[in-house]
């Protein structure tokens, strides 16, 4: 009973985290918003979660490498080529990075997954000074 409570603690904290990223992309209007990045961490962390509880004597780092290679089939289909230029590489890196936020929490790893949310939604929001860049 108190290890269901742990994973649904772990659940819900991958779920908080990603849903900043989530939103922050939501908020500039991309094609994968709040929902999907949502959806890319709780899948990973309960992989992560299954791969860790429910296959005793098993190699975990196969689910994660699985979790990987899918995470980058849907962030391929994130990115959008146009005659001018390739869009979308951004929000693929955002649904790459909160997999593995989802999978660190996954694995018991909340203050490292915390960190590198921070540090991703800072990084999204580096917009302004690129903006800033082209523009002088």
């Amino acid at each position: 009973m108190l290890q269901d409570l742990e994973f649904t603690l772990r659940l819900l904290l991958a779920f908080a985290l990603s849903g900043v990223l989530g939103f922050e992309r939501e908020r500039v209007d991309k094609p994968a918003g709040l929902r999907t990045h949502i959806l890319v961490s709780l899948g990973s962390c309960l992989f992560t979660i299954l791969s860790l509880a429910a296959f005793p004597g098993s190699d975990p780092a196969r689910i994660a490498s699985y979790v990987v290679v899918g995470i980058g089939f849907i962030g391929a289909g994130a990115i959008i080529q146009t005659r001018e230029r390739v869009i979308g590489v951004t929000t693929a890196a955002s649904l790459w990075i909160v997999a593995s936020i989802g999978m660190a929490v996954g694995a018991g790893f909340y203050l490292l997954a915390a960190i590198t949310t921070a540090m991703a939604y800072l990084t999204l929001r580096l917009r302004m000074l690129e903006k800033l860049a082209k523009g002088a």
